[in-house]
């Protein structure tokens, strides 16, 4: 296996992921350069990991550090401007999610980086953190029979700082992204139409909103109702998947199967995947792919219909109608 020259772009709090993810893998993973143009942050997050390169201008980084991929961490209100100089100079990239806070940009720069013939790839880490992928294996194998529907709740309170309270996107981007993504690995399936209510509320600092109910329905007819807040003293964060033959529980660490009649479950299986593993799994389908010359599982093209749904359910929101989806593309 090869071992890859990492570049991050970044010195925010969530390079932590990556950096704590990564350190376990220095057969496939060498961090070789940190790039962030406050010096302050640049310097204590490179003394912090020994990171010997350090760049405060993109350019230089992307000339002179040498790297074979880089990992963008930066804010989604200036992804076009770090992601698209990458692209040009023909390095791959592992982005955070969101890819992008709406469709349009992350369709141009998807169409962007394959006309360069750029691999992207997208940090969507809750596929392993919460146990998506799991879930997704259990329906496949007919555990539970047809999903008809799925029934999400995600409530706690969050006071963010920084760049996020500027966002007119918020709740959704942050933590809805992840959802949605969820929904199609379980299904198989890609949205067909969203409905979309949200709110702001005072308790949280922010422009965006705190507070959304979302009902998307697939093509396979399973709908998802999914809760979203960020201003509730309550938290809960639970995934119910009912099928035609039975039930399965799910939140972070486990998720359990329910038949009829009873009122204990029949089997649990665990999920204790860190989201710092799920990070390096995720640079590593980008690295697998750039050997392999296939197009890895969480490529920016896969996430476009991920972004439809998100995008989806801020225009239902705003238009107060629902929006109807064909193939990642509002129609």
């Amino acid at each position: 296996m090869k071992t890859f020259k990492v570049g991050i772009v970044g010195a925010g709090g969530v390079t932590e992921l990556h950096f704590v993810g990564y350190k376990e893998h220095p057969e496939r993973i060498e961090i070789t350069a940190l790039c962030d143009p406050n010096p302050e942050a640049l310097h204590a997050k490179a003394d912090k990991y020994g990171v010997p390169q350090r760049f405060t201008d993109l350019r230089e980084f992307i000339q002179n550090s040498g790297i074979d991929v880089a990992v963008v961490c930066t804010p989604t209100s200036i992804r076009k401007e770090i992601v698209f100089p990458l692209i040009e100079a023909g390095i791959p990239v592992f982005v955070e999610k969101p890819f992008s806070d709406t469709l349009a940009e992350a369709t141009e720069i998807t169409e962007k980086a394959k006309q360069r013939g750029v691999p992207i790839s997208v940090n969507q880490n809750f596929r392993r953190h919460f146990p998506f992928d799991l879930i997704k294996q259990k329906v496949a194998e007919g555990t539970i029979g047809n999903v008809t529907s799925m029934i999400f709740t995600n409530i706690f309170f969050r006071q963010d700082v920084g760049w996020r309270l500027e966002c007119e996107r918020n709740a959704l981007s942050v933590m809805g992204i992840h959802w949605f993504d969820g929904f199609r690995q379980i299904l198989g399936s890609e949205a067909v139409s969203v409905v979309c209510q949200n709110r702001s509320s005072s308790a949280v600092n922010c422009a965006g909103e705190t507070d959304a109910t979302v009902q998307v329905v697939f093509e396979n007819d399973t709908v998802v109702t999914y809760v979203q807040s960020f201003s509730s003293t309550f938290n809960k964060t639970d995934l119910i998947v009912i099928g035609e033959t039975g039930t399965i529980v799910a939140n972070h660490g486990k998720a359990e199967l329910y038949r009829k009649g009873e009122k204990t479950p029949s089997q649990t299986w665990d999920n204790k995947i860190s989201r710092e593993i799920a990070t390096y799994e995720g640079l590593n389908h980008l690295l697998t792919s750039l050997e392999t010359g296939s197009e890895a599982p969480n490529s920016s093209r896969d996430n476009l219909k991920t972004i439809a749904i998100l995008d989806a359910a801020y225009v239902s929101a705003e238009e107060q109608r629902a929006v109807y989806l064909k193939q990642g593309v509002q129609v």
